[in-house]
């Protein structure tokens, strides 16, 4: 396929693609920081990459001179990388794509994307994006999403994952959601919301929040520890710099009671992580043989 670099050619079933780009979708970095966290997890093996040359102006998108381990001077030019996990004593795996929002040919970059979906049986896409938002970052982290089905839309509230109704400037994900739809593939998409007033990135917490949604939707077993406490880690450190601004710190408490009043505590009301835990031992028990 003209502008995909393979390398190698997973002889295994990806029924579901987990996608996320670098770039304007991806506030903090916490979109592509959680699909990189499962890459190094999983782990996952990278088999092809997209050629960036039509695709990018490298004066906008600049790349990167950087001296390897033996002292050679090499260009880093922007990642557009596809990686697969088959399971050991399993049939089908996930494919994963981390990449960089093209400046240039949308629809040719997408399609690109999609084309890799459909020659490994990928059934399920799921795209993972982040943005800037009037949240605390004293709370859960925002989460919402759209779907290309009422069944999936369903799925994900059930998860807690709230529908956007989101209109306006856009980024590559709608391009390539489009080129989707266009083949019949069905997809979701989860989006983490930063707190806009946070300068440092990444955001841990974020990251943490999209993919414990995710954990719930795709069938992938990843310890989520290491995350979780960068993402405790890095509320301390935000709130004791806050702490140091006035305005900020008022501004701030604003926040947390508007968020408070649109998310009032009820007792009967189990938490995130118990919800996630009750749903993955379902799914667990309904793949499970029945008794003979």
């Amino acid at each position: 396929m003209e502008g995909l670099i393979t390398h190698e050619a997973p002889d295994v079933k990806l029924p579901t693609m987990i996608v996320a780009f670098a770039g304007w979708p991806d506030a903090a970095e916490a979109a592509t920081r959680a699909l990189r966290y499962l890459v190094r997890k999983l782990p996952a093996k990278k088999f092809a990459e997209i050629d960036p040359e039509e695709f990018y102006d490298f004066t906008s998108v600049r790349p990167q001179t950087r001296i390897n381990r033996r002292g050679e001077r090499i260009i880093r030019w922007p990642r557009n990388d596809f990686y697969y996990f088959a399971p050991q004593h399993q049939e089908n795996g996930l494919l994963l794509y981390v990449g960089t929002e093209p400046n240039l040919r949308w629809r040719a970059f997408s399609n690109i994307i999609s084309s890799v979906a459909t020659d490994y049986g990928v059934n399920l896409v799921v795209t993972l994006g982040a943005l800037l938002d009037a949240v605390p970052h004293t709370r859960e982290p925002r989460v919402t999403g759209r779907a290309s089905s009422s069944e999936l839309t369903e799925k994900v509230k059930w998860m807690g994952i709230q529908n956007s109704g989101y209109q306006g400037p856009t980024g590559i994900h709608t391009a390539f959601v489009d080129s989707c739809n266009t083949i019949g593939l069905p997809h979701a998409s989860i989006w983490g919301h930063c707190p806009h007033y946070v300068n440092t990135s990444p955001n841990p917490r974020v990251s943490y929040a999209m993919l414990t949604k995710l954990r719930s939707m795709v069938d992938f077993d990843v310890d989520l520890h290491e995350l979780r406490l960068a993402g405790d880690a890095f509320e301390t450190e935000v709130s004791k710099a806050i702490a140091k601004q006035p305005d900020v710190s008022s501004y701030v408490t604003r926040l947390e009671q508007r968020y408070d009043a649109a998310h009032p505590v009820e007792d009967d009301i189990p938490s995130p992580d118990d919800m996630v835990r009750e749903l993955e031992d379902f799914l667990k028990s309904q793949r499970k043989p029945p008794d003979s």
